[in-house]
């Protein structure tokens, strides 16, 4: 014989409500972030925030509710918004799904108040953390009817009282630049009658749009100018419906202090979010199919972010090697002996230092780019061997320095981290700037010239006697005496 078939009711404590509201959101302040979102999705174009000392107050002039309109704003996980994803004014993109964020509040307050009007109808509706739980089996809440002419315009407005903690206006100005849509047309808001403007970047922007069968992934990075990184928000906003989920590195935590100067936003409404608003389902199809798009923006972002730190690397290298040439070269006046080009003629100006090579469009194009001399030129059909260099990158530094017809032309360039420090072809002394020596000594401003200078004396040294190393030695500590010791 069976059994027979009984029932398990299912319920749902009361104080679940409370727990809501006080766990499920990670910050108390969010309920600023959800109160603003709410007005928006009601076609409110302004959002009025009053902060007191022991009230916040957030007034709206959208739609406003009517009675099934507070029914549906209380009921816990309402779906309307999911059935009517459009605001019916402005056609907003909805931002609600959950039906849980006023709820928000009672992380903060001990009591609130819903005052709203539509048309005719003026209502309000107070929620008390205290009263709610003094009854086990009551779940309602008591809704006041007030005269028509209580509010004058449609719209709605909450009230938090009872605070748990003081707010201050602009760390609830951080969190509505972050998670409200404040750059949407039609919309505002301002706290106590200041109005909240997006968060304004300057830099290297580089837009992005990319499709996905799941929707567009558009946005931009900006790549902030070395003076103006800070080590506070890192990383890339994430949205959906214009509103920040969270902000992501998408690797570049191993891109070094350069990720600091990396910052900007993405915008993907597909994205499946967390009912908390902080997170992403990520073994969705559609968060790895986003991941897979944000891998190839971010190696387009690596590239240009090493083009601009070799840009402004490429200036302060020329600097340097500038300043060594104009010391050697003096050196060089006052030692002609030392000189391998012989002496200088009397009465030429000191202007024997060339300017820095620009990359030329056969360079760009990776066509061969070679440095002659005439020394080279009469000598290049004697030798054998082939040149060490046959084409140099992009971002080579070239200068030359000139001794009455004749002089040494420098470059430097990249030749591997196992490559030589230096060496000469002809006349040519060729600098590698991936040396382990050359970066340590680059990266500080004191040592960088004395370096060059000490590199390239070396090379000259050696062109006067090649075959006599210890002359050569000495002579280069000759050169570089004269060229930097009393600031000559």
């Amino acid at each position: 014989m069976y059994p027979s078939h009984e029932f398990i009711p299912v319920t749902i404590d009361k104080s679940h409500i409370i727990t809501i509201g006080e766990k499920l959101y990670a910050e108390s302040i969010e309920f600023v972030r959800e109160l603003v979102n709410n007005a928006y999705d009601a076609d409110a174009t302004l959002v009025e925030i009053i902060v007191a000392e022991d009230m916040i107050e957030i007034r709206d002039n959208g739609s406003g509710m009517d009675v099934e309109g507070l029914k549906q704003y209380f009921n816990i996980g309402s779906q309307q918004k999911f059935y009517s994803p459009k605001s019916p004014i402005y056609s907003r993109d909805r931002i609600g799904q959950f039906g849980i964020g006023k709820f928000a509040s009672l992380a903060a307050c001990k009591r609130f108040e819903v005052l709203t009007k539509k048309g005719e109808f003026v209502g309000r509706v107070i929620f008390d953390k205290e009263e709610w739980e003094k009854t086990s089996d009551i779940w309602q809440l008591p809704l006041e009817i007030l005269s028509p002419e209580f509010r004058k315009q449609n719209g709605t407005t909450v009230i938090l009282m009872g605070l748990d903690r003081k707010f201050e206006p602009h760390d609830i100005e951080a969190k509505i630049i972050e998670g409200t849509p404040i750059k949407a047309p039609n919309f505002k808001v301002k706290i106590n009658n200041h109005t909240v403007t997006p968060r304004s970047l300057s830099g290297h922007r580089i837009p992005f749009l990319e499709g996905t069968s799941f929707g567009p992934v558009t946005g931009e990075i900006i790549i902030l100018p070395e003076t103006a990184v800070t080590d506070t928000d890192l990383g890339i906003e994430v949205k959906v419906k214009q509103v920040t989920i969270k902000r992501e590195l998408f690797g570049m935590e191993t891109w070094g202090k350069a990720m600091s100067r990396v910052r900007g936003e993405v915008n993907a409404d597909f994205l499946p979010i967390t009912s908390d608003r902080t997170g992403f389902i990520k073994d969705s199809e559609e968060y790895r199919e986003f991941l897979r798009i944000m891998g190839k923006v971010m190696e387009d972002v690596k590239t240009s972010l090493q083009k601009l730190t070799m840009k402004k690397e490429g200036k302060k290298v020329s600097r340097a090697l500038k300043e060594a040439l104009q010391r050697i070269y003096k050196a060089l006046a006052a030692n002609p002996d030392l000189s391998p080009f012989g002496a200088i003629p009397v009465g030429e100006e000191i202007k024997g230092i060339g300017g820095a090579a620009s990359v030329s469009q056969e360079k760009e194009r990776g066509a061969e780019v070679e440095i002659k001399t005439e020394e080279k030129v009469k000598t290049e059909k004697k030798r054998k061997e082939k040149p060490k260099v046959k084409q140099l990158t992009p971002n080579a530094i070239i200068k030359r320095i000139k001794f009455g017809e004749t002089g040494v032309s420098c470059v430097i360039d990249s030749f591997g981290e196992d490559g030589a420090e230096v060496f000469s072809e002809g006349t040519v002394i060729y600098i590698n700037r991936d040396h382990p020596l050359y970066k340590r000594e680059s990266a500080k401003i004191d040592t960088h010239t004395l370096n060059l200078a000490r590199l390239i004396t070396q090379e000259i040294a050696l062109m006067k006697n090649p075959r006599n190393p210890r002359q050569a030695f000495e002579r280069q500590s000759k050169l570089l005496k004269d060229a930097f010791v009393d600031g000559k």
